[in-house]
């Protein structure tokens, strides 16, 4: 899907394994498109190499948007941005939001994340 994130570069910040998926939370993005990461989180299922579902937290260019930072979830089917707010500035609410709507839409029902770095 073209609202895929381009990333250029990015630093790894946590690991996390749910259910079946192996979780990437990356920060100091550098993208290839226009928007501006604050975090990403990719998810990859076991045996496939690219992500199935990215979580992203978007700087907002609009001074009148309801926080700095937007929370925009993306797939092969869709591309929506959820809310506005600036807590997507700081790793762990995003964090825990972006594993919640991952859980959610990846169909894992109670699956527990485990950090593994």
């Amino acid at each position: 899907m073209r609202d895929f994130p381009v990333i250029r570069t990015a630093i790894p910040k946590r690991r996390y394994r749910l259910g079946r998926y192996s979780v990437s939370l990356l920060g100091d993005v550098e993208s290839g498109d226009n928007r501006e990461y604050r975090f990403i989180m990719a998810f990859v299922a076991s045996g496939k190499s690219r992500p199935d579902l990215y979580v992203c937290s978007e700087r907002n260019r609009d001074p009148g948007a309801g926080g700095s930072h937007g929370l925009r979830v993306v797939n092969s089917a869709m591309s929506e941005a959820l809310d506005d707010d600036d807590r997507w500035n700081d790793i762990e609410p995003f964090a825990q939001q972006a594993l919640k709507l991952g859980r959610q839409m990846l169909g894992l029902g109670d699956e527990e994340a485990v950090r593994m770095g």
